[in-house]
C-alpha cells in the first residue's frame, strides 16, 4: 500500500475533515458542512458542500462514492459517481446527493454523506485505426450474456 501526501484545507469554519473508518478502509469517509439542516424529498437531488478543499499531486484523483448505509437504509446516494477530483482543482469539495427512497431525508451538518478514495491515473496515448481487433465478445454489451 502506497501512502502519499495530500494537503487539505478547510473552506469553511469547523469542517470536519476525512478520515478513513478503519485500518482497512479504502475510502475515507466525507463530512457534510451546512448553516442549516436541508431536507431532501424523495426523488429530489441537491449539491452540498463539505467544507474542504485538497490538492492532490500529479498522476492522482479522488473518487467520491457513495455509502453503502445511506444507499440501504434510506435510498440517498449520490449521482455522477464515482465524481472524479482532479490533480488540478482547488475548490471546494461538494457532493450531489439523491433521495431515492420513500420519505424525506434530512440532512444535517457534520454527518457522513460520501466517502473519497485516492487513486493513481493512467493516461492514454489514443491511435486511430480502421478498424479493431476482433474478440470473442465482440460488440456485445448492455446485457448480452443474459441474466442466468
Amino acid at each position: 500500500m502506497e501512502n502519499i501526501e495530500v494537503k487539505i484545507t478547510r473552506c469553511r469554519s469547523g469542517a470536519r475533515l476525512p478520515r478513513y473508518m478503519t485500518a482497512a478502509a479504502a475510502g475515507m469517509d466525507l463530512y457534510v458542512k451546512l448553516d442549516n439542516d436541508v431536507t431532501l424529498a424523495p426523488g429530489e437531488r441537491v449539491l452540498v458542500p463539505t467544507g474542504i478543499a485538497i490538492a492532490l499531486p500529479e498522476g492522482y484523483e479522488a473518487q467520491v462514492r457513495p455509502r453503502s448505509g445511506l444507499a440501504v437504509k434510506y435510498g440517498v446516494t449520490l449521482l455522477n459517481t464515482p465524481g472524479t477530483i482532479d490533480a488540478d482543482y482547488r475548490g471546494e469539495i461538494s457532493v450531489i446527493l439523491i433521495n431515492h427512497g420513500a420519505e424525506d431525508f434530512i440532512i444535517k451538518d457534520g454527518e457522513r454523506i460520501a466517502q473519497m478514495i485516492i487513486a493513481p491515473v493512467s493516461r492514454c496515448q489514443l491511435q486511430l485505426a480502421d478498424n479493431l481487433d476482433e474478440t470473442e465478445r465482440g460488440s456485445g454489451g448492455f446485457g448480452h450474456t443474459g441474466v442466468q
